[in-house]
């Protein structure tokens, strides 16, 4: 049996909140945060540390927000990685459970919404694949209305989050984990439109619905962040091991939705 490396330096919470702050983060800032855990390398409290510290450094003026995307409550003839055999697509939308917002499986999404999602106080959207958790000032405004059609489209929470002048947080995770930037794609008017679907609690009862969105695709989301940082429009700096980045979304959205026609257009 192998031994593993001994752990030599732990972040704490309080180095966290220096960090954040040397970063640019003020009290009262609105945050749609994405992020890795694993990428600080140990944290001393591990995700309730991260999470306690964004709540502090924004105060109670401030709002964090979070997406809860789960890829296992969509229309599986589109699931690529791994795709599904069209023998179980049928199985799959009559036995996948309704949407839940504090029970649903959001694998990959990481530990630290996890945490943020169980937190008295928090608001969710409503939607199958597409929903918000928030904490804070706007947080039910934010999470009011999401629709069913078109989920991250200006008439989304994102839309929202423009308005208010919100900024990313990026710890540890690439442009292409970037749900704002996903407005771009509708503002762009590349992408072509899909019948998406998804499991829902209605009137007490759980039900399979058919919606209207687009074939989104962040993997293009990393080019318009390098001409972002190229523009000096991004703060960048390490916390413990992690690479964050802080840019305001409005300019995200525009330099993505400017990429994308010129590339597609």
């Amino acid at each position: 049996m192998k031994n593993k490396e001994t752990i030599r330096q732990g972040l704490t919470k309080d180095e966290l909140i220096q960090g954040f702050r040397k970063l640019g983060i003020v009290e009262g800032m609105i945050l749609e945060v994405h992020s890795s855990l694993k990428s600080f390398g140990y944290v001393i409290g591990g995700a309730q540390a991260v999470v306690d510290a964004l709540m502090d450094v924004v105060g109670y003026e401030g709002t964090l927000v979070m997406p809860l995307q789960s890829g296992d409550n969509t229309e599986p003839s589109y699931w690529v990685n791994p795709p599904i055999d069209c023998s179980l697509w049928s199985r799959v939308r009559a036995e996948t459970p309704a949407f839940s917002p504090r029970e649903t499986d959001i694998r990959n999404m990481g530990a630290v919404v996890n945490n943020f999602r169980r937190r008295q106080g928090v608001y969710f959207s409503y939607h199958p694949n597409s929903a918000f958790v928030a904490y804070g000032k706007y947080a039910k405004l934010i999470c009011s209305d999401h629709p069913l059609n078109y989920s991250l489209s200006d008439r989304s929470p994102l839309g929202k989050l423009i308005q208010l002048k919100t900024f990313v947080l990026l710890l540890g995770v690439g442009y292409d984990s970037c749900t704002g930037m996903h407005l771009a794609e509708y503002r762009s008017k590349v992408r072509p439109v899909i019948l998406q679907g998804g499991r829902i609690e209605e009137n007490g009862s759980s039900k399979w619905v058919k919606f209207i969105d687009l074939a989104l695709d962040s993997d293009e989301f990393n080019e318009p962040g390098r001409i972002m940082e190229e523009n000096d429009v991004v703060r960048k700096i390490l916390i413990g091991k992690s690479e964050c980045r802080l840019f305001f979304l409005k300019h995200a959205v525009d330099i993505t939705t400017d990429y994308l026609q010129k590339k597609h257009g």
